[in-house]
């Protein structure tokens, strides 16, 4: 069955490619909600392309409160393994070498906004498993593919889903790595807001606040100082990957504190903000903590902004299973600047799961068959699905040392990973479909 899949989705690849390219053009970016688009018309438009490729290719679709769609191999609506992937995208940025809301390829390279995150990997099970119908195959338990139009943005659209639906028996998210993730960090964001003497703040302002997001670290600072503009130019990569990137705003810190540009309460706080560079794991934040299962603890800023009272800055935290969110924010509190307020923005808990559950022992096997690679599970700095819909875990479409390329320009999914994807989503399909006596 390994060689036969092999050879199949080969085979069909170019007709695959043409339905990934439907979607690839949808620019499902969030925006302001519209009758039966609660999350903009980008993604409402993405839910209902998969829902009609998904009627052509002969399954049971449908919409789930204008904020998930699903697409099903099977009857029973009640007791279902679910796969849980999004359409919705980031917002592109700037500076792409090719158009992101097109199926591009270069060198046996697909780019796109969402090849990787997560159009890409969804439309893979969604046409591996119309693979697997075609060929005949039955399947104990029913498959349910559900898409969603907000994962970007918090997952409001699986609250919505869970609202009007059962949760899945088991499943899998194809939104993080391989191979499979068991557990994933707790995130925290805080806005630490530190008090500036009027005086002193008028020499210093931010030309550029729409550069900032708590998705990736900045990598353009604009700054206007004792009216002198200065550019710093910084490398961007997601938030949860911070080592990957130069940090613009820390980066702006140093070139003050080193070159002695403000002076008063300002001084002070750019000394105290250049500290942060490059301690992408809360040393300098009293945060230091790690442990067997996760690593390190991962911290970034992401923002800085002026009010009329003084800086705002946000800092995305990634911490381990075995800490609590309280642990984090006294740490935070006992070392920023006198006077400051911490007040937190955003709080996901991290979840576990066994490891040793039959189920993830069998999609780590076809992993490692597919593969070759080790199967062990591993936890994750990311945040996905797996935080808010029970029983399911991330697994993939990321290979060990690939990290760092969503939410960037030119977001990119190497061919042969794509194909080696739907391979393993359809062997997991079979495996997690099948009853063990059949």
């Amino acid at each position: 069955m390994t060689q036969e899949i092999h050879v199949l989705t080969a085979d069909q690849e170019q007709e695959f490619l043409q339905d990934l390219q439907k979607m690839m053009r949808v620019e499902s970016v969030k925006s302001s909600p519209k009758e039966h688009a609660p999350y903009g018309e980008g993604p409402r438009e993405a839910l209902t392309l998969v829902t009609q490729i998904g009627k052509q290719y002969g399954f049971k679709t449908g919409i789930v409160d204008d904020a998930a769609a699903y697409v099903q191999w099977g009857n029973d609506d009640e007791h279902y393994i679910g796969i849980f992937g999004h359409l919705d995208v980031v917002p592109a940025g700037s500076h792409w070498t090719t158009a992101p809301f097109e199926l591009s390829k270069q060198d046996q390279r697909f780019y796109g906004r969402g090849i990787l995150d997560n159009k890409g990997p969804s439309m893979a099970c969604l046409y591996g498993m119309k693979l697997l119908k075609d060929m005949g195959i039955k399947l104990s338990h029913t498959i349910r593919l559900v898409f969603g139009s907000d994962e970007e943005n918090g997952s409001a659209d699986m609250k919505r889903y869970l609202a009007k639906k059962p949760a899945p028996v088991y499943g899998f998210t194809p939104d993080c790595k391989y191979p499979a993730v068991y557990g994933e960090r707790g995130i925290v964001n805080y806005a630490i807001e530190t008090p500036i003497l009027p005086a002193d703040l008028q020499m210093f302002d931010i030309l550029n606040p729409e550069e900032q997001a708590s998705d990736h670290v900045p990598d353009s600072v604009i700054a206007m100082i004792n009216q002198e503009k200065i550019n710093i130019v910084g490398k961007r990569s997601p938030s949860n990957a911070p080592e990957l990137g130069k940090n613009a705003l820390t980066l702006l810190a140093k070139k003050i504190d080193d070159n002695q540009l403000l002076s008063g309460q300002l001084m002070n706080y750019f000394h105290w903000l250049a500290g942060l560079h490059d301690q992408h794991y809360g040393q300098k934040l009293g945060v230091e903590f790690e442990d067997a299962d996760s690593g390190k603890l991962i911290m970034t800023p992401y923002q800085l902004e002026k009010n009329a009272n003084g800086l705002k800055l946000s800092i995305a935290i990634r911490y381990p299973v075995s800490i609590t969110e309280e642990q984090v924010t006294q740490g935070i509190k006992q070392h920023i600047l006198p006077d400051s307020k911490v007040q937190i923005v955003r709080s996901m808990p991290g979840v576990m799961h066994n490891k040793q559950a039959d189920w993830i022992k069998r999609i780590s096997e076809v992993y490692e068959q597919v593969t070759g690679l080790d199967g062990t599970p591993v936890t994750t700095t990311g945040a996905t699905y797996a935080r808010v819909v029970p029983n399911i875990i991330a697994f993939g479409p990321s290979f060990p040392g690939q990290k760092g390329i969503a939410h960037k320009q030119d977001e990119y999914m190497d061919e042969k990973d794509l194909l080696t994807n739907m391979e393993i989503y359809m062997k997991a399909i079979l495996v997690l479909g099948k009853r063990k006596d059949d």
